[in-house]
């Protein structure tokens, strides 16, 4: 048995050095409890939709035997490079094929839910830059 909490937090508030990011997932941060952190967003669909991406995530790395510390040790590291700009998306990430999932989940859901992909990514993009 295991437990899950989702929690959407202010954006400063998010785990440091461990690189920019608008979602968090760490596993067991005590004996089966897993925290999924979701910085606060300008609706509450766009912190709905990071939820569903690092839930996916975090099973498949869960899954796979990817940890909290392989994802952490890479993104803490990792600088944009050849028109990637998030860790996830790079090829050499641990955990790549699992963002890859996720990402296409969220766009999924995102469609659903009448989302605007370019604008959701924007808002995202204030939030990293401080300007939400």
């Amino acid at each position: 048995m295991f437990k899950i909490t989702i929690e959407t937090i202010p954006h400063s508030n998010q785990r440091p050095n461990i690189g920019e990011t608008v979602g968090d997932w760490n596993l067991d941060t005590s004996p089966g409890v897993t925290d999924i952190k979701v910085s606060k967003m300008i609706y509450s669909q766009y912190e709905e939709l990071i939820a569903i991406h690092e839930l996916v995530e975090m099973i498949l790395c869960h899954d796979d035997g990817v940890t909290t510390e392989d994802v952490d040790d890479f993104d803490r590291n990792w600088k944009p490079h050849d028109g990637i700009d998030e860790p996830g998306a790079d090829i050499n990430a641990p955990y790549h094929r699992q963002h890859v999932v996720a990402e296409i989940v969220e766009r999924i859901v995102a469609n659903e839910l009448g989302v605007d992909w370019h604008k959701y990514n924007k808002a995202i993009d204030d939030v990293l830059k401080g300007n939400q």
